[in-house]
């Protein structure tokens, strides 16, 4: 399962962000440091309106969305790699996610602490980056340490992971993430193994005010952030907690868009944020339709289509004969798989096919 952890310093609205996005009240909100200690995990569908075509073009008995797994983590404090806060704590449970997004706190509101006194949210960012950037080095000089002791045998592989892990020692150093250093697929490949914090994809989750929901750009902060998030090659999508939290509330779905339209916004803020999220980690989505079921598969970018068909079963990516394939636009205009065969919308794809985001897809296989 792919999984985003969702970080940020005390009080910035992390938990109230965790619970809209899962649509529960597992992550415990409260206006005091640490109010989340072991990480909530939550499984979220990826907003899709191509599903809803597809469900009321077949009539399904069952439909499956694509997810994105949400990790809520505790949050950090300056010095958590030196073991403040919850430290060490927080930094294994974060490893284990394939990005990161940071929620930035860009309203006022005095009755809300900040635990830094006051509202910045570079400095709230840099806080969180030093402390990953922290841990990194010290992952890299333990295991550089290791790894040069063993150099004297001559041995090629670990030359070129000490040259790769001094590489990375000097661009930390610098203060950077490694996500901006440029290493090649063999050096990426090579340093998977440390699962390193700062290379992972990160995005930034704008918290602002009920107000400043419809125009965020007139908020000074989201401006900041924004410009900061492009040079640092990373997304960053705005939102208000307060707001997604009382959504939540709203069973009734004309009430919600009435709240919705209301604030001047067409959809949820969080539709945006987990479909960016999505985005981030380079997924795609395509689809399976039948009147058993209607569901939509999450690859890779550059998936193969026997790759794409060990997604749905092992047995079926041994023993792939061909793929039958419709442009998702073309499944809907010619009415399925019949009107997509009489129209030649439909085409016979072998094993080495690049799956393309929407394809509709039956496998044919023989195992």
């Amino acid at each position: 399962m792919i999984a985003i952890g969702i970080v940020g310093l005390p009080n910035v609205g992390k938990s109230t962000l965790f619970n809209a996005i899962t649509k529960t009240q597992n992550a415990l909100a409260a206006n005091y440091p640490f109010a989340t200690i072991e990480p909530n995990v939550g499984t979220v569908a990826v907003p899709d309106e191509r599903i809803q075509k597809l469900v009321d073009l077949i009539n399904p008995k069952s439909v499956v969305n694509a997810t994105v797994e949400f990790v809520d983590i505790a949050g950090l404090v300056k010095g958590a790699s030196k073991g403040e806060g919850l430290g060490n704590q927080f930094l294994s449970n974060i490893r284990n996610t394939q990005a990161i997004c940071q929620v930035v706190r860009c309203f006022e509101n005095n009755d809300i602490i900040h635990v830094e006194g006051s509202i910045d949210p570079i400095r709230d960012i840099e806080i969180i980056n030093y402390e990953l950037i922290f841990s990194d080095l010290e992952t890299v000089e333990r295991n550089l340490t290791k790894n040069q002791k063993m150099l004297r045998g001559g041995n090629k592989d670990i030359k070129f992971l000490v040259d790769t892990l001094i590489k990375c020692k000097e661009h930390l150093e610098k203060g950077k993430l490694l996500k901006s250093l440029d290493l090649d697929e063999d050096e990426l490949e090579l340093i998977k193994q440390y699962q390193f914090l700062t290379i992972k994809q990160m995005m930034y989750a704008l918290n602002v005010s009920e107000d400043d929901l419809a125009d965020p750009d007139k908020n000074k902060y989201v401006k900041i952030v924004k410009e900061y998030a492009k040079e640092n090659m990373s997304e960053a999508v705005v939102f208000s907690a307060k707001v997604e939290s009382e959504l939540i509330e709203i069973e009734d779905e004309e009430l919600r868009k009435e709240f919705i339209e209301s604030l001047g916004i067409k959809e949820p803020s969080l539709n945006r944020l987990i479909s960016k999220g999505y985005e981030l980690l380079g997924l795609i989505t395509f689809f399976t339709a039948g009147e058993k079921e209607v569901r939509a598969w999450t690859i890779k970018q550059g998936t193969n289509a026997q790759n794409a068909a060990g997604e749905i079963h092992t047995d079926i990516q041994r023993g792939f004969i061909r793929a039958e394939v419709v442009d998702f636009d073309k499944f809907i205009e010619y009415s399925g798989w019949n009107g997509a065969k009489t129209n030649a919308a439909m085409r016979l794809e072998g094993k080495e096919y690049i799956v393309k985001d929407g394809d509709v897809m039956f496998f044919r296989f023989n195992v």
